[in-house]
């Protein structure tokens, strides 16, 4: 007999009317219930491989053809590039700071059934010792973090979304956050489109007109879009100045501290207007070397402290170089015949063992 199992499970998808951030992941709130019913004659999921840097890759299936939208005359209009999804697992493992799988279960359920639907999914782990290089040039870079999601909790989460068809990376050495940047390239040069689904700012770095976010937001129990647009809207400023946005404000989440200790009258409106005029912290450190920029405390600052600023962009900024290969077959439409009963019975567990 199937059994059935109701979630609390919002309509999600549109674009969100103002910019947010999320910063954990909490408890969904209560809306109208998706019902998913697990039967036993659902397909198994193929076998999936592993190596050195624990990849392992979906079953190949037809490629998601690119789509004709018609224009007002009725005549199709240039061809929309099909979407890849990076799923950025760490994060929608915790409940608040707590680790809490029925919290994954959950926002992975909306995921797939509001946000991702048949998109090629890739989901992407930090891998052992992925901090080590930047507590190296930052003792509390993330010092207060969890390392990782626990054993058991990985194997789980692991084994859920193969089974879901969803490939599975980890790259020793690397953050989550450096081997999705690095892959984002190479999606980007097959002609796709990227969505990043994470809650990490850390990622609009990367905004474009061909990579967005979408980031789970807990206090309306959904997953959100986050576009270029709502960067621009947000931070008055072009994503391509982020990085350097950020190194002069810090990253207190991360552990990173702002210039503000340092020279505590500059603050966000004089980093970005000093940005729009210059472009890049490196050349606006370039310029202050040689002549007046600003006014005296922001010359000052730049000219002490351009070491410092120097150290914040090396820390913050996502590298691109991971020794990471996108395979051809992750581009493929996602089998989602697996879904319904994974999900259940996955949910169902926590349902008798509690929260995680």
């Amino acid at each position: 007999m199937p059994t059935s199992l109701a979630l609390p499970l919002p309509a999600v998808g549109a674009v969100a009317a103002s910019p947010v951030t999320a910063a954990g992941v909490a408890t969904l709130h209560r809306s109208r219930p998706l019902r998913l019913v697990a039967t036993p004659a659902a397909t198994a999921s193929s076998p999936h491989s592993t190596s050195t840097s624990a990849v392992s890759s979906a079953p190949p299936s037809a490629r998601d053809s690119r789509k004709h939208l018609a224009g007002r005359d009725g005549a199709p209009s240039e061809p929309t590039k099909p979407r890849v999804f990076f799923l950025d697992v760490n994060p929608l493992c915790f409940r608040g700071s707590q680790r809490s799988l029925s919290a994954f279960a959950r926002w992975l359920a909306l995921f797939f059934a509001h946000v991702s639907l048949r998109d090629p999914v890739v989901a992407v782990f930090d891998g052992e010792g992925g901090n080590e290089y930047r507590r190296r040039l930052l003792p509390s870079y993330k010092a207060h973090r969890a390392r990782g999601v626990g054993t058991g909790a990985d194997s789980r989460v692991v084994d859920v979304l193969r089974e879901c068809n969803v490939p599975v990376v980890r790259v020793h050495g690397y953050e989550a956050d450096d081997v999705v940047a690095t892959l984002t390239e190479q999606v980007l040069q097959k002609g796709y489109r990227v969505v990043i689904a994470s809650p990490d700012k850390d990622f609009k770095q990367l905004i474009s007109d061909d990579v967005q976010l979408v980031m789970p937001i807990p206090e309306i129990g959904r997953w959100s879009f986050y576009t270029l647009r709502h960067y621009v809207a947000q931070y008055k400023c072009d994503p391509t100045a982020d990085l350097s946005l950020r190194c002069f404000m810090g990253d207190e989440a991360d552990g990173v501290p702002g210039i503000q200790h340092l020279v505590p009258g500059f603050g966000r409106k004089t980093a970005v207007k000093l940005l729009q005029k210059h472009g890049s912290l490196e050349n606006l450190l370039n310029t202050a070397a040689i002549r007046t920029v600003g006014k005296d405390y922001a010359q000052d600052a730049l000219t002490k402290h351009a070491d410092y600023l120097r150290k914040n962009y090396e820390i913050l900024s996502l590298k691109r170089d991971v020794n990471v290969q996108l395979d051809d077959s992750w581009l493929s439409t996602r089998n989602t015949c697996n879904d319904t009963s994974v999900l259940s019975d996955f949910i169902h567990k926590f349902n008798i063992e509690g929260r995680s």
